[in-house]
């Protein structure tokens, strides 16, 4: 076929209605918006003169590679898709770094936009940004990647671009993308890079074609997906793999958590000493998936489970077999 595979020709899948405007890269910094821990701390502590804190527009962000190993303590300033330069200024410490690091690279920039908003992003992304207004959490995936593996931010975490958002907070999405139905489809539809040959997830082929079970498409309301007589079944099982994910990488023996030097923000989790930051070096999600153990292998298998009964398929369906099930149902969908 085109996409030089053979045997089910997976090219034929079309985009969905159900998934428009439902999946979106993170923010394109185009510049040195991103300052270390320590540097956003200071700014946190620090006063305004219009009496606004600098958490208004300093923000923890992850990228793909805090997602597979773990947060590196990168923060941004981020001004936002629409605030004027007088605005910007008013947030005294966050604006000058922009003014020393950003704007003499920015003004000679062969885009007209990013030269004349040189405070703020390359790319600013204001409908990922409305899709979000007002969620306590969405949920993200490393464009490249050994392992597909999707997790939750919070929302007060910003996501740069490289990570490919989905904005829903329920745990049924969160379960469906997790599973091997559409892992399998995004593996078998995207591209590989690098020198790994890791799976690409691309947004058009990956996420727009994929058809979720019947009644919990990402553009149906959530209060709707949550009263679909099997979204419990998905919903626990998917609760369960991310708890189970979370006390591997994080076991509370191992750390503590040390609340923000301002509200709004997740813990900061620490080591509780060397012996353990030692062991939390190697808990990645990376290293989790390498191993796979067979805690991991069950909690996966029990959210296939639900997440087939939602299909109408059996657990114990093939990957060939799935697959083939999906493209049909999304030539359905598409007609």
């Amino acid at each position: 076929h085109s996409n030089l595979t053979s045997g089910l020709d997976l090219t034929t899948a079309r985009p969905l209605s159900q998934n428009r405007s439902s999946s979106f890269f993170g923010l394109c910094l185009a510049g040195r918006f991103a300052v270390p821990t320590v540097t956003a701390q200071i700014w946190l502590r620090q006063p305004n003169p219009h009496g606004q804190p600098n958490s208004d527009v300093v923000k923890p962000i992850w990228n793909g590679r805090d997602i597979t190993d773990g947060w590196k303590g990168r923060w941004v300033v981020d001004f936002g898709p629409s605030m004027s330069e007088g605005g910007a200024a008013l947030y005294e410490a966050p604006f000058e770094h922009i003014v020393v690091h950003v704007k003499p690279v920015r003004l000679s920039n062969n885009r007209k936009a990013r030269a004349v908003y040189w405070w703020r992003h390359g790319e600013t992304r204001p409908g990922l940004r409305r899709k979000l207004d007002g969620l306590s959490r969405y949920i993200v995936t490393s464009e490249t990647a050994r392992h597909r593996v999707f997790v939750w931010l919070p929302a007060s975490v910003l996501p740069e671009h490289k990570l490919v958002v989905i904005p829903r907070e329920d745990d049924v999405t969160f379960g469906i993308l997790s599973s091997r139905f559409h892992v399998s489809w995004a593996t078998s539809q995207g591209s590989r890079l690098g020198v790994g040959n890791d799976p690409v997830y691309n947004t058009a082929v990956c996420f727009e074609t994929f058809p979720f079970p019947e009644g919990m498409t990402p553009n149906d309301p959530a209060a709707e997906v949550l009263a679909h007589p099997l979204a419990p079944a998905i919903a626990d099982a998917a609760r369960e793999l991310n708890q189970l994910r979370e006390n591997w990488l994080n076991p509370p023996d191992l750390v503590h958590r040390v609340p923000e030097v301002v509200p709004g923000f997740p813990d900061r989790i620490l080591p509780n000493d060397d012996r353990a930051a030692a062991i939390l070096k190697k808990r990645t999600l990376t290293n989790l998936y390498n191993e796979r153990p067979t805690w991991l292998r069950n909690a996966h298998a029990s959210l296939d489970s639900a997440v087939a009964a939602a299909y109408g398929v059996p657990p114990e369906i093939s990957d060939d077999d799935a697959l083939a099930h999906l493209l049909a149902l999304n030539h359905t969908r598409a007609r």
